[in-house]
C-alpha cells in the first residue's frame, strides 16, 4: 500500500517551494515523550489490535534530518537504513510485547498542534507474510509510525510496520508499506 504523506523531509518540499522556516520550527525537541496506543488492523475476513508504547527518549537533531534526507534522495530504503544504524537510539516502539529501537524520532509543529514521525532500522512485522500469495520481504527494511497530536498531544496515528521509503517526482515521501492493510494507531495519547 503506497501513501504519500511529508515525515522526515519536510525540509524538502518547503525547500522546493523556496520557504525558509526557522531552525526552531523544524528542530525536534530536547525532552523525551512517550505515547500509548492502540494498533488496529482490519482485514476483510478478521481484525486484531494490540497495545503499543512509543517512547522517546531524545528528538533527532536537525542534523540527524539533514542527513537522513540526504539519504532518502540518494538511495531510498537502503540509503536510508545505512544512515540510521549510524544514528544513536532515539527511544523504542513496543507493539504487544515485541520491542523494536526507534532510530529517528521527530516532532514538527501542524496548525493546531504537531507530527511526531519515528523510524526504526529493522522492520516491526510483516503483516501476512505467512499468507499464500504474499509478496516477498525483501527491501521492507525500516517501520514507520506517523503521530497526528493536537495541542494535548493525543490523536491519532499510522503505522508502516514493515515499510519502503522513496520520493517521488514532486519530492514527497512514499511509504510503501509491506502490509495490505493499514495499521491505524487508535486513542493516541501521551503518557503522564
Amino acid at each position: 500500500m503506497k501513501r504519500e504523506v511529508l515525515f522526515l523531509v519536510t525540509a524538502v518540499a518547503l525547500a522546493s517551494a523556496g520557504s525558509v522556516l526557522a531552525p526552531s520550527a523544524l528542530s525536534g525537541q530536547a525532552a523525551g515523550e512517550t505515547f500509548t496506543a492502540t494498533a488496529s488492523v482490519k482485514t476483510p475476513t478478521k481484525s486484531a489490535s494490540a497495545p503499543v508504547v512509543i517512547a522517546v527518549e531524545h528528538f533527532s537533531s536537525d542534523a540527524d534530518r539533514a542527513s537522513v534526507t540526504a539519504a532518502l534522495k540518494i538511495g531510498g530504503t537502503p540509503a536510508v537504513r545505512q544512515e540510521l544504524v549510524k544514528l544513536k537510539d532515539a527511544g523504542y516502539i513496543e507493539v504487544g510485547l515485541h520491542r523494536t529501537t526507534i532510530k529517528y524520532a521527530f516532532s514538527r509543529p501542524t496548525g493546531d498542534g504537531r507530527l511526531v514521525t519515528v523510524i526504526t532500522a529493522e522492520p516491526i512485522v510483516h503483516l501476512g507474510a505467512g499468507a499464500p500469495d504474499a509478496k516477498p520481504k525483501s527491501g521492507y527494511d525500516l517501520a514507520v509510525a506517523l503521530l497526528y497530536l493536537d495541542a494535548k498531544s493525543s490523536g491519532h496515528g499510522e503505522l508502516a510496520p514493515a515499510a519502503k521509503v522513496k520520493t517521488n517526482e514532486s519530492g514527497a515521501v512514499v511509504i510503501d508499506d509491506y502490509g495490505v492493510d493499514k495499521v491505524w494507531l487508535k486513542n493516541v495519547a501521551r503518557a503522564k
